[in-house]
């Protein structure tokens, strides 16, 4: 499956004092807001580990705009990338997602069905 859209999206992964939490779930929010960031974090969530050469076969994209989004990713703390020369492997950094599922657990409603009164 081929994604064709690119965009830059810059990402703080330090809350700043007066924006506190709202903006690292913002950041965090910004950075998974396109397909090929999402299908690049299930992909090493897959794998554990994985090459970026993979990654843009995976993909189906350019191995240029496939690296914008993982530069997106990195920026954000969601993924690492560890040089193997003359590769970078890179790993999904679970913790960082952390702060985005308590809040999704906060807002979500219960999958328990709930009384009518």
């Amino acid at each position: 499956m081929a994604m064709t859209q690119s965009a830059s999206v810059e990402i703080s992964t330090t809350a700043p004092e007066d924006g506190g939490e709202e903006e690292l779930l913002a950041g965090l929010a910004k950075a998974l807001a396109h397909p090929a960031r999402v299908a690049i974090v299930r992909m090493l969530e897959a794998r554990q580990t994985c090459v970026g050469c993979d990654i843009v076969e995976e993909i189906g994209l350019a191995q240029s705009t496939t690296s914008e989004h993982l530069r997106i990713l990195k920026a954000a703390g969601i993924i690492t990338g560890r040089i193997e020369r003359p590769r970078v492997c890179y790993s999904l950094n679970p913790a960082a997602l952390e702060p985005l599922r308590r809040f999704l657990d906060e807002i979500a409603p219960s999958s328990e069905p709930t009384v009518g009164t």
